[in-house]
C-alpha cells in the first residue's frame, strides 16, 4: 500500500487546518473512550485495567476449570486494599469518591465492572456481586442500615476481614417472574417470615445466590407468613444465625469461578433491628436495586465481549494460512470490525445509562438486555472466528461464550427486561396505557 494513499499519509499533505481538524494518531480505542471521561474516571479506568491484568487474569482459566477448589476470599481482600469493595459510600466510611457522588455515581461501578469482566466473567462477577448485597442496604433509605450495617461491613473489610455479602431474592418456584410486576403477583414464594417477640422467624430456601456460599452478610427478602410478594420485606441476615446454612453448590455452564449456591433457613430468628426498611417495603426496595444493578450488568456482559474480541485479534494476527495471517484476509477484517462496532455500542449505552444522576429502570433494563444479547452475538462470533480452536477447554474465547450466556439470564431474563422497559414508559393506571416516549412536560 503506497503510504499517501494511507489516513496518515494523506494527512501529511493538507495545510494546518486540515491536518489539526482530525486525529490519526494510531492508538487504541479503549485509549481514546478513557480520553472522554473526566480525570478522575480516567484514572479509575486505568487503575481497575491494572488490577485485572494483575490479579484477575492469572487465576480466569484456573478458576472456570475447578471454581469448587478456588478460594476467591485472597482476591476480594487484594481488591479491598485497593477500595473496590467499598464504593457504596463516600469517604471516610466508604471509597467512593465525592465527585462519583455529585456527577455519576454509577460510572465507578460500570468502569470496575468491564475491567474486571474483561479478564474473567465469573472473577468479576465474584467480586462485584458483593456490591449488590450491599445495594440494598444504600437503597431503602433506612439511616440505621446505611450508618449502621453498611458502616460496620466496610469498618470490617477495611479491617482485612473478607466479609462478603450477598442479595438473596430467587426462590425454586419463584425466579425471573419476582422482578417484574405481574409475574410477582402470581409469584409461587416458599420462603416466609413469622412475627415473634423481638424479631422475625425465617423458614425457607433461596438459590443460585451469587457468592451465598462464601458471603458472611445477606441481604434477605421474605414474604410475610400468609401473604405474597407485596408483603416482601427485606432483612439483614449473617451465617452465624442458627438454623442458617448452606447447601448445594451449583455447577454452572457459565461465569464458573463465581459460587453460586442454595441458602436454607430453618427457623431462623432475625432481630428487629436486622430489618432493613420498613416491614413490607421489600419489594419496592427489590426494584430500586434492580434500577442500580442492570447497567452494571450491562458492563459485566461488555467485559465480557471485550475480553473475547481481544483474544480474537490476538489469534487473528497469529494465526495463518496461507503463509499470511488471518488478520491480513478482507472478510475476516470485515468480521472483527463488526465485532469491534458492537462493543464500541455496548460501551456507549452503558455509560449513556450510568451517566443520568438518578438511575431509572427503564435506562438500566434497555442496558442489561441489549448488551448481554449482544456480548452473547461476539463471544459466538469470536468463537466462529477461531475455527476448531474456538471450541476447545481452556480457551479464553470459549469460556468467554459460556460467561455471556448468563448475562442473558440473571438481573431478570432480558424478556422481563423488556417488559419492564414497556412498563416504566405507561401510567400506573390503566391496563394497556400508550406509551410515552417523546411527550414533553408543561
Amino acid at each position: 500500500m503506497k503510504a499517501e494513499l494511507t489516513p496518515y499519509g494523506s494527512r501529511s499533505r493538507l495545510g494546518r487546518l486540515g491536518r489539526i481538524s482530525f486525529d490519526t494518531k494510531p492508538i487504541s480505542l479503549w485509549d481514546r473512550d478513557t480520553a472522554t471521561l473526566p480525570y478522575p474516571f480516567r484514572r479509575m479506568r486505568r487503575a481497575f485495567r491494572d488490577f485485572a491484568r494483575q490479579q484477575i487474569a492469572p487465576h480466569a482459566l484456573a478458576a472456570d476449570v475447578d471454581p469448587h477448589s478456588f478460594d476467591v476470599k485472597p482476591l476480594f481482600l487484594e481488591a479491598a486494599k485497593r477500595g473496590y469493595t467499598t464504593m457504596f459510600l463516600p469517604r471516610p466510611w466508604g471509597n467512593l469518591s465525592l465527585y462519583s457522588v455529585a456527577t455519576a455515581m454509577l460510572l465507578p461501578a460500570a468502569l470496575r465492572m468491564e475491567e474486571f469482566c474483561a479478564a474473567c466473567g465469573g472473577l468479576g462477577l465474584a467480586l462485584g456481586a458483593h456490591d449488590l448485597g450491599i445495594a440494598p442496604l444504600f437503597v431503602s433509605g433506612d439511616t440505621k442500615a446505611l450508618l449502621g450495617w453498611l458502616r460496620k461491613i466496610y469498618a470490617e473489610i477495611k479491617s482485612g476481614q473478607p466479609s462478603i455479602c450477598a442479595f438473596a431474592i430467587t426462590e425454586p418456584g419463584a425466579g425471573s417472574d419476582v422482578e417484574e410486576t405481574d409475574g410477582a403477583e402470581s409469584a409461587k414464594l416458599g420462603t416466609f417470615a413469622r412475627r415473634e417477640k423481638g424479631g422475625w422467624r425465617i423458614s425457607g430456601r433461596k438459590v443460585f445466590i451469587s457468592d451465598g456460599g462464601v458471603a458472611k452478610w445477606v441481604t434477605l427478602f421474605s414474604a410475610q407468613e400468609g401473604k405474597g410478594a407485596e408483603s416482601w420485606t427485606c432483612f439483614l441476615l449473617d451465617k452465624s444465625m442458627p438454623g442458617f446454612s448452606v447447601g448445594r453448590r451449583e455447577r454452572k455452564m457459565g461465569q464458573r469461578a463465581s459460587d453460586a449456591s442454595e441458602l436454607i433457613l430453618e427457623d431462623v430468628f432475625v432481630p428487629d433491628d436486622r430489618v432493613i426498611g420498613p416491614v413490607g417495603a421489600g419489594w419496592g426496595i427489590n426494584r430500586n436495586v434492580l434500577n442500580y444493578s442492570r447497567p452494571v450488568v450491562g458492563a459485566i456482559a461488555l467485559g465480557i465481549a471485550r475480553g473475547a474480541l481481544e483474544h480474537a485479534l490476538e489469534f487473528c494476527d497469529t494465526a495463518r494460512l496461507g503463509n499470511r495471517p488471518l488478520s491480513a484476509y478482507q472478510d475476516v477484517q470485515i468480521r472483527l470490525a463488526d465485532l469491534i462496532a458492537k462493543v464500541q455500542a455496548m460501551r456507549a449505552l452503558v455509560w449513556h445509562s450510568t451517566r443520568y444522576r438518578l438511575p431509572f429502570q427503564a435506562a438500566g433494563a434497555i442496558a442489561k438486555s441489549y448488551c448481554a444479547d449482544t456480548a452473547w452475538e461476539v463471544c459466538t462470533a469470536a468463537v466462529e472466528l477461531l475455527g476448531d480452536h474456538g471450541t476447545l477447554h481452556g480457551n479464553f474465547v470459549e469460556k468467554a461464550a459460556r460467561d455471556a450466556r448468563l448475562t442473558q439470564i440473571y438481573e431478570g431474563t432480558n424478556q422481563i427486561n423488556r417488559l419492564a422497559v414497556i412498563e416504566s414508559q405507561t401510567g400506573p393506571e390503566a391496563e394497556f396505557p400508550s406509551l410515552q416516549l417523546a411527550q414533553g412536560s408543561g
